[in-house]
């Protein structure tokens, strides 16, 4: 994608984000509009994964702004407490605590975990579904291309799941203790 796109698409994305209502707003439905109002094809893995990190980019600058305001008013407060003292090294602490540089796949989908060298776990958004894949990968050509074989859960079955764990944790003790 040439850099002359990228610009469109990127002014495009942040023209819907700011304008849209950040409650009821997904990624899907800012990368649809936005193809709407290009004419291209958004859904490409490369175009995906870039419009991706234009939303990810516009939340993560608006959830600082909005600490950075949160950090003003409570180190304003502190120092009206404490006589003026600066407060540095808890606010280079909390710093460095969100800075978590996340991981995605040649497909634009994030990379949860890795659970082997060829398997891994990704949450990945199908037809304005998010959807969490546990998944085996095969190299094709220097990429990691996904397999078949695998599980791809809704959210609902993954909290279903997730709330089961206890039971299979303790099904596994037991086993190993026989």
């Amino acid at each position: 994608m040439d850099t002359e796109s990228r610009q469109r698409i990127k002014d495009v994305v942040l023209g819907i984000l700011t304008e849209a209502n950040m409650e009821e707003t997904t990624e899907y439905k800012v990368r649809t509009a936005a193809a709407e109002k290009l004419g291209l094809d958004l859904s490409l893995p490369d175009r995906k994964l870039f419009v991706r990190k234009v939303v990810e980019d516009f939340l993560v600058s608006k959830k600082n702004e909005e600490e950075e305001e949160g950090e003003n008013n409570q180190q304003q407060q502190k120092q009206e407490e404490v006589g003026g003292e600066e407060v540095e090294e808890e606010e280079e602490e909390e710093k460095g605590k969100k800075k978590q540089k996340k991981e995605y796949d040649d497909e634009g989908d994030l990379i949860i975990c890795r659970l082997s060298n060829k398997r891994r776990v990704t949450i990945q958004d199908f037809k304005g579904r998010t959807l969490v894949s546990i998944r085996e990968y095969y190299d094709k050509d220097g990429k990691q291309m996904p397999s078949s074989k695998g599980i791809s859960l809704t959210a609902e079955q993954w909290q279903t799941f997730s709330k089961a764990v206890p039971k299979i944790e303790d099904a596994i003790r037991k086993l190993e203790e026989d």
